[in-house]
């Protein structure tokens, strides 16, 4: 075959012609046209292609038990969020980003347990319900939460300063679907910028920084595992989140409580700060 910058793309899509897995055979014949077609218009040279080669390099070589640099890079081209996005809940609560940060094993903590392990200020509480979209709660949900510190910072940035498993928790929702723990106010934060990705941001004048917000996954037999962020409500970059991930209907009132009583209930400092967050999930689709 005389293979030309336009044959070489159908040859490279019939190759693939035999997969025997259907899923993995359409996406990778429909892969193949558009990044031919990528180089193709923008006439990649040899050194950029070179320089894209090191970089994808850069990212592997970064990428340990800790860090995530390829979800990293995913995030801030959009596409996490747009898988996201296109993978959602219909009804329930919007999703967003998994992010770079999230462990495996969060430590089981029971209702109303802190998750700050440092002292941050100012204090913060957080109660919920994990509902169906009808709003029935779900009782033995699990809420896995993660956040960074007040100064910005997830344990794993910081092993030196923060004990593991600070800022994280695993908790079951009870008999009416509720939840609640106390953490710290977090900070917004700049995501990595040491690596490859961050030097990206940094030749395309791109700020690296993420509004401040709280990560959660609620999962309950028979319904969708839910992946979100709550954000806290007039926090920098509302608008320019470096990895695309705010939602309107995911922005929250992270109000100043002034009330000593309550305060001593649940056993914070006052004055404090509080929100309320329902996760509401959706069926398991069937078929």
């Amino acid at each position: 075959m005389d293979l030309t910058s336009e044959s070489t793309t159908a040859a490279v899509v019939d190759s693939f012609a035999g997969a025997a897995d259907p899923r993995l055979r359409e996406i990778l014949q429909e892969l193949v046209p558009h990044l031919h077609d990528f180089v193709r218009n923008v006439k990649l040279t040899l050194p950029e292609w070179e320089a894209a080669i090191r970089f994808l390099t850069e990212v592997g070589q970064k990428c340990d038990e800790n860090r995530q640099e390829f979800i990293l890079l995913s995030d801030v081209l959009g596409i996490s969020m747009l898988v996201e996005t296109i993978n959602g809940q219909e009804s329930g609560t919007e999703s967003t980003v998994l992010g770079p940060f999230h462990v495996v094993d969060s430590p089981e903590r029971e209702n109303g347990d802190t998750i700050d392990l440092i002292g941050g200020q100012p204090p913060c509480v957080v109660t919920g319900r994990v509902l169906g979209t009808d709003g029935t709660p779900l009782p033995g949900a699990t809420v896995d939460v993660w956040q960074c510190s007040a100064d910005g910072f997830y344990d794993v940035q910081q092993p030196d300063v923060q004990p593991p498993g600070n800022g994280r928790g695993l908790f079951r929702t009870d008999a009416e679907g509720a939840f609640a723990f106390r953490t710290v106010l977090p900070s917004h934060y700049p995501i990595p910028t040491d690596g490859p990705v961050g030097r990206m941001l940094q030749a395309t004048g791109r700020h690296p920084y993420r509004p401040a917000h709280i990560h959660f996954i609620a999962a309950a037999p028979g319904f969708r595992t839910l992946t979100t962020h709550i954000f806290v409500a007039g926090s920098p970059h509302l608008d320019s989140d470096a990895v695309f991930a705010v939602k309107k209907s995911l922005i929250a009132d992270f109000a100043e409580v002034d009330d000593a009583e309550r305060a001593r209930r649940h056993g914070v400092g006052n004055p404090f700060r509080a929100a309320s967050v329902d996760l509401v999930l959706e069926a398991e689709r069937v078929g």
